[in-house]
């Protein structure tokens, strides 16, 4: 799977399981939560005020 801006967290992490260390970094402390499940990339940046395209370059993944 090609993870982007629009993959759920809880793909992220399947994927990247390191990836936590990069949301903890941003303030993203409920990885866990129901809400991750479903939640997008681009939507989590956004709920934290964090800029997408530094979230994205910190992940190593493209935007779309």
């Amino acid at each position: 799977m090609a993870l982007n801006a629009d993959s759920t967290i809880a793909d992220l992490l399947r994927e990247k399981p390191d990836a936590a260390q990069v949301l903890f970094r941003f303030g993203m402390g409920c990885l866990g939560c129901a809400i991750a499940n479903n939640e997008t990339i681009r939507e989590a940046a956004q709920a934290h005020g964090v800029p997408l395209e530094e979230m994205l370059s910190a992940l190593g993944i493209a935007e779309s």
